[in-house]
């Protein structure tokens, strides 16, 4: 008896060191991959918090002072903040609603059995593939009032033409806004089509041999299986697009009139612009909270959903 509980002892302490050495080991594995973001993330971001609460500015020769929440008290009665803020609201929606429907269109499109399919799923992933800036230089020649192929396809029709449509103050918002869409749209487009691959297609069989129609097929076997990666594509796009910076500034510069500023891009003028780095930080600060607090309800939901399921 004596002898057999010492065994047990000893194989619990070697099982225990084992597993010691098994998360050291880990750790050495993880460590190539957490040190860049620890590094580039990390670090600025936890800086950057830090100069929220100072009087830091561009060429200032005194020392930098800390001001406690000073620079949040002015960002509250900044209505040109809120302004943009309202605007990112609109960009933001504008572009994951109808890009969302429109790549779901096309997923369904390219997940049928169609000639040259696979040439068409190469051609769609076209703009994920070239930068934002590219995206952004290609869209001002397509917008140009002069020689811009928009406006001379509307002379073409007799609609007109010579509109300045990123100029214009009433058109400077939507015209970016089509950009967006088309520059996000293939990204989404990937992930429903690997969502739809995933679905079994006996259930479309069983359900056409019910007599239900393409739309009732749709809804009672198509969207269930995608809605998931639906939810989770939705909610990401919709705060990369409330992040926006690179497109819009390419496009507008947050120009006319401010009618395109974004936050970022706000934040981005208060900083390079007028020098204001304290002002700026709490800035990305109140982003990054308004961020963390829809990634919260986002979580919050797939937790509650996959306890339904």
């Amino acid at each position: 008896m004596i002898s057999a509980t010492a065994t047990a002892r000893s194989g619990g302490k070697a099982a225990r060191s084992a597993g010691r050495a098994v998360d050291h080991g880990a750790w050495f594995l993880v460590l190539p991959a957490l040190i860049p973001i620890l590094v580039l993330s990390v670090g600025p971001l936890l800086y950057g918090i830090s100069l929220a609460f100072t009087d830091a500015q561009a060429g200032r020769t005194e020392p930098t002072e800390w001001i406690g929440t000073l620079n949040f008290r002015d960002l509250l009665h900044d209505t040109l903040f809120w302004e943009s803020f309202r605007i990112g609201l609109l960009w933001a929606v504008g572009v994951t609603v109808p890009q969302f429907l429109l790549a779901l269109g096309l997923a369904l499109l390219l997940d049928q059995r169609l000639r040259l399919r696979w040439l068409a799923r190469a051609l769609a992933i076209v703009p994920w593939a070239m930068p934002e800036v590219v995206v952004g230089i290609m869209w001002r020649l397509v917008y140009n009032p002069d020689a811009g192929i928009l406006n001379e396809t509307l002379r073409d029709l007799g609609l007109g033409g010579g509109h300045d449509w990123l100029t214009g103050l009433a058109t400077a918002l939507p015209a970016v806004i089509v950009v967006g869409i088309w520059a996000g749209m293939p990204q989404t487009t990937v992930a429903l089509l690997a969502g739809l691959q995933n679905t079994p297609h006996e259930l479309h069989e069983a359900a056409a041999l019910d007599g239900a129609g393409a739309w009732r097929r749709f809804r009672t076997v198509t969207w269930p299986a995608i809605r998931p990666v639906a939810l989770a594509v939705t909610a990401l796009n919709f705060i990369w697009n409330f992040n926006a910076f690179a497109l819009v500034y390419v496009l507008t510069s947050g120009g006319p009139g401010g009618r395109t500023r974004l936050p970022m891009l706000f934040a981005y003028e208060q900083a390079f612009r007028y020098g204001q780095f304290g002002y700026a930080a709490a800035m990305g600060c109140v982003m990054v909270a308004l961020i963390s607090v829809m990634l919260a309800f986002y979580l919050v939901g797939r937790l509650k959903g996959g306890e339904e399921s």
